[in-house]
């Protein structure tokens, strides 16, 4: 059997979605902190099991049967390092064979403020004795194209990410990828950089959306208090605002760039486009009926 933590969370509801393809649902175990919010999962036929990252007693049970299991990082910083200690141990405790953990591209190097705890749970995966695979997923596509709709109507994409590049992919893309090393042999113990295969800079993007909009937008560079400061006056928490900032800080140093083709090579296909992504976006939405 094959389990998905944070299985209620868009990234592993687009993996259980992939392993359907060729899995039987009955072999396919969501873990969920919330089993009352995965209605839609459970309509899907797969077993949903009530996996609490803070409460370790349900993981233990949740992780009964299971032979392979994606560790999809937990949400709040500064809480993640315990709450991935508690599943690995859990899983190992329950035999499972192998842990796959979605982490953050060059994990062992980047600057980033997120890739310390990511460090640590992967350095604490490869000490557990079960076998790993690691993907380390570069930046969603969906992160730069979530603020679109007020680009469009301001005329504006704010940042301060200056120049630098950005070798995004989409969710699909990475979850894709997961799917590829959960089901097929041979990843066990290897680590893989997941990037997308086209850098871009907000510049580009800013020049799509004009492109395919007709609507003149363009790239804004703000000092970083200022970005702080409009991010959070937008209402954003301000836990979500300091990993953006911080992002396109060190973004303008390369942390998000990459020259990897590791995730179109998993999937056997390219990656998702900036042009896609974008027209994915700006779409209007789809009516019921002609």
């Amino acid at each position: 059997m094959i389990a998905i933590t944070g299985a209620n969370g868009q990234l592993g509801g687009l993996v259980i979605k992939g392993l359907l393809e060729t899995t039987p649902a009955e072999e396919i175990i969501a873990a969920v902190r919330s089993p009352e919010k995965a209605q839609a999962l459970q309509n899907l036929g797969v077993q949903v099991r009530e996996a609490d990252y803070d409460r370790p007693e349900t993981l233990a049970k949740a992780f009964r049967g299971v032979q392979k299991l994606l560790l999809i990082s937990a949400v709040v910083p500064g809480q993640r390092l315990p709450q991935h200690r508690a599943v690995v141990d859990a899983a190992k405790q329950a035999g499972v064979k192998v842990i796959a953990y979605t982490s953050l591209l060059r994990a062992d190097s980047s600057e980033l403020v997120l890739a310390a705890e990511h460090k640590a749970t992967e350095d604490y995966l490869k000490d557990s004795g079960v076998s790993f695979i690691l993907l380390r997923n570069g930046w969603y596509l969906e992160n730069h194209t979530a603020a679109l709709p007020g680009a469009l109507q301001n005329g504006v994409i704010i940042g301060s990410a200056g120049e630098a590049r950005f070798a995004s992919a989409s969710r699909a893309d990475y979850a894709g990828a997961a799917v590829v090393v959960l089901t097929q042999p041979g990843h066990e113990n290897r680590i893989y950089e997941l990037a997308g295969d086209s850098a871009f800079t907000p510049g580009d993007l800013a020049a799509e959306v004009t492109k395919q909009t007709g609507i003149q937008v363009a790239y804004r560079n703000l000092p970083a208090a200022e970005y702080e400061a409009a991010l959070l006056g937008i209402g954003l928490p301000r836990m979500l605002v300091e990993v953006a900032v911080d992002a396109d800080l060190k973004a303008q140093r390369g942390a998000l760039d990459s020259s990897s083709h590791d995730l179109s090579g998993l999937l056997g296909r390219g990656t998702t486009t900036l042009s896609e992504a974008v027209a994915a976006a700006v779409a209007p939405p789809q009516r019921a009926g002609h």
